[in-house]
This record gives structure tokens, C-alpha cells and sequence, in this order.
């Protein structure tokens, strides 16, 4: 899983939100207020498939300007549940 925060240009914000919100491996599409303009929460195989992804899907949206990608290591709480 990775956590994808993206810089999107504030004029094609909602073109992009609908673009990403398609993409299969898209989980979860939040647009926020601070630093980024979107998160986003990807379900990849492994680091070469969402390198992959990222350089031919979530790259070439117009209106995305840059990202900055979180891999998670581990799950410590989802969804309220405490997990081992």
C-alpha cells in the first residue's frame, strides 16, 4: 500500500481527482487542505509495479504537477480495529 500526496494545479484539481478516482489501484482519492492538494491510497503488487503505475498513469493526468509517495510499512489500526 502507498500513500501518493500530489501537487495538482488548483485549476485542473477537479479533472484530476476524477481522472485518479479511475485508475483501478486507486483505493482512496482525498482532497485536503496543507501542503498537498490530494492524497491518495494505492494498492500495488510490489515497488517495480507501482513505479510502473506511477510513471505511466498518475504522471501523465494533466494538472498533476508532482508527488510524494509513502510506502507503508506496517498497519498498527484500521478502520478502529487495533491489528496484530
Amino acid at each position: 500500500m502507498v500513500l501518493l500526496h500530489i501537487f495538482v494545479d488548483s485549476a485542473k484539481l477537479e479533472k484530476a481527482c476524477e481522472a485518479l478516482r479511475k485508475l483501478p489501484q486507486v483505493v482512496d482519492v482525498y482532497e485536503v487542505t496543507g501542503e498537498y492538494d490530494v492524497v491518495v491510497i494505492i494498492e500495488s503488487d510490489d515497488i517495480a509495479d507501482f513505479r510502473e503505475f506511477l510513471k505511466n498513469n498518475v504522471l501523465k493526468i494533466d494538472g498533476i504537477k508532482s508527488t510524494v509517495s509513502s510506502v507503508v510499512l506496517h498497519i498498527h489500526k484500521k478502520d478502529g480495529r487495533l491489528l496484530d
